[in-house]
């Protein structure tokens, strides 16, 4: 094979950054949009949060496909548990069956998720089920490449009875400041807001992400930065 048709070939990777936070009244998820197949970048503007239930939504890292799997196959034995109770599953039982599922596969699988939503018994819970299938409920889980760039600065950012809007103003510049120092996170930030009172999904492009240090600002084409740059010659 060539070797430059190696990366091609290369399963898809989301090399990502995923963040689930709760706050005063219910929690917050966000999500990076990069997919990596080797070196490529396979999708630029995936959507790594996905939904299981009304209430409950899953963050996705690591393998694509087995990311999607588990996912599909979680959304239908909660569809069944509704049946049978004749109400929606709660926060704690998806984390379960996502935790049991891992576990059970983990010679298998090569995924970290974050399960976040909200039920009218515990309100707002985010729970990490990281590779291998362990469960741990925490007010608020990073996981994927870019989570390696981010606990110190949670560590100092989090705190306790955040507001709705704190909370998503929090996690979209985690996500952008992950974007800013790992290679394979990047794209637009996606946010799921999940509450009593529903639903809310935020779409932030890239364009409209703070910039960090070192970074270029957004551009149309390599054009543009050649364009701008001075044309005088380099003297040593």
């Amino acid at each position: 094979m060539d070797p430059s048709m190696a990366d091609l070939n290369a399963p898809h990777s989301m090399g990502t950054t995923i963040i689930g936070v709760t706050y005063d009244g219910g929690v917050v998820l966000g999500a990076d949009s990069r997919t990596s197949t080797g070196m490529y970048v396979a999708n630029r503007a995936s959507d790594k949060i996905t939904q299981l239930t009304d209430n409950v939504y899953l963050c996705r890292s690591g393998s694509a496909a087995d990311s999607q799997v588990v996912a599909d196959y979680v959304r239908y034995h909660l569809h069944q548990h509704t049946i049978s109770l004749g109400q929606p599953a709660t926060v704690k039982v998806a984390a379960n069956i996502v935790r049991q599922i891992s576990y059970n596969n983990k010679n298998m699988l090569q995924t970290g998720m974050i399960v976040g939503g909200w039920d009218k018994y515990e309100g707002g819970k985010i729970y990490g089920v990281p590779l291998g299938g362990t469960i741990i409920e925490q007010p608020f889980a990073i996981g994927g490449s870019g989570s390696s760039y981010l606990y110190g600065f949670f560590d100092q950012a989090w705190k306790e009875g955040m507001t709705k809007d704190e909370a998503e103003k929090l996690v979209v510049k985690a996500v952008s400041l992950a974007i800013a120092r790992d290679g394979a996170s990047g794209g637009v930030v996606r946010t799921v807001i999940i509450n009593s009172e529903g639903v809310t999904r935020n779409f932030y492009p890239g364009d409209s992400l703070p910039l960090w240090h070192e970074e270029l600002e957004p551009q149309n084409s390599l054009l543009d930065i050649l364009s701008s740059s001075s044309s005088e010659p380099m003297v040593t």
